[in-house]
């Protein structure tokens, strides 16, 4: 019974852990050296084995007596002053860990996407598992490679028949978004009042726990080769900070910057940041052209095939602005 998860060090990895726990599930986890432990040293029945998705013998050693993995593992920066580690990871890493789990025998593996890799609609709807998009329409290097990913784990599917369900993850928000993510950071700076204006776009806004539910569902119900939105409620962002700012009581940004005025300011902060050699950009182009889409996606197909559910976004927001408040991040 027991399953391997990638990633558990990470904010979607540490909450599908949780689940897993939940559900009495002995879990291993894969981490590198020195990977933050917080997310499983307090839990029950957690075995750590020290390896890297770049280091095949050590995905070997991983796989090794599981029947179930979870590869939630990825780099997930939306700006990076040298992409290929990102793809090193995101793409190889992944091929290595299925190929991995494929030969030691793994009843089923649950594959961790992303809605990034998904077409957007031109009228402004929400997208579903099949609005169409290339490569050509990824921006940013995360986007590319996630996309790349995806396209070899449904390669396996089909021509090889490979036991992966894929979930495709909207925007998950809530507690112990320890680094943070940048989804995350931008909630956090919000709650702290360092977000005095904003831009007109829109995202889809998910419990993190709900996103571990819908990974044990895909588990259970899901099937291989099929992909599943794993989402909550759209939301412009301007809705997202009016409701971080009441939890917060502090005033809510009223000023709307057009786009193009910010594109000096990230090209600055990048030649910045890339000069210091650390850090990351204040605003950066690839999150300005993201900007330019309202990023809206439906679970319905999760919903009725899986049994997902999903909170209100109100309360993924509550319950990640409570734990940076406790966790003085701010």
């Amino acid at each position: 019974m027991r399953a391997l998860i990638t990633g558990a060090s990470g904010f979607v990895g540490a909450a599908v852990l949780r689940r897993l726990t939940l559900e009495g599930v002995p879990v291993r986890v894969l981490a590198r050296a020195g990977a933050d432990d917080s997310a499983w040293k307090t839990l029950p029945d957690v075995e750590r084995v020290e390896g890297d998705l770049c280091d095949p013998a050590s995905l070997q050693r991983a796989v090794a007596g599981c029947r179930w993995v979870f590869h939630v593992a990825a780099d997930y920066r939306l700006w990076v002053p040298d992409p290929e580690p990102m793809y090193q990871a995101n793409v190889a890493g992944t091929e290595a860990l299925l190929r991995a789990a494929l030969d030691a025998g793994v009843e089923r593996i649950v594959y961790t996407s992303s809605v990034a890799v998904l077409g957007l609609r031109d009228d402004g709807q929400a997208s579903d598992e099949d609005t169409p998009s290339t490569l050509a329409d990824m921006i940013g290097h995360y986007k590319r490679s996630k996309f790349l990913a995806e396209e070899r784990v449904r390669a396996l599917c089909r021509e090889e028949g490979a036991p992966i369900v894929i979930v495709n993850p909207s925007t998950p928000i809530g507690p112990e978004d320890r680094k943070p993510t940048p989804t995350g950071r931008m909630v956090l700076e919000a709650a702290a009042g360092r977000m005095p204006a904003y831009v007109d776009t829109g995202l889809n806004v998910v419990h993190v726990d709900d996103v571990a539910l819908g990974h044990w569902l895909a588990l259970q119900q899901g099937k291989p080769g099929e992909r599943y939105i794993l989402g909550g409620d759209n939301l412009s962002l301007q809705a997202i900070l009016t409701r971080i700012s009441g939890l917060t009581g502090r005033p809510s940004p009223r000023l709307r910057l057009p786009r193009r005025l910010l594109y000096p300011i990230a090209w600055g902060s990048e030649a910045w940041v890339r000069w210091r050699g650390r850090g990351l950009p204040l605003v950066s182009t690839d999150e300005l052209r993201m900007a330019a889409h309202r990023m809206y996606f439906d679970s319905r197909k999760a919903e009725q095939q899986l049994g997902y559910t999903h909170r209100p976004a109100e309360e993924a927001l509550r319950d990640a602005v409570a734990w940076f408040a406790e966790h003085r991040y701010f």
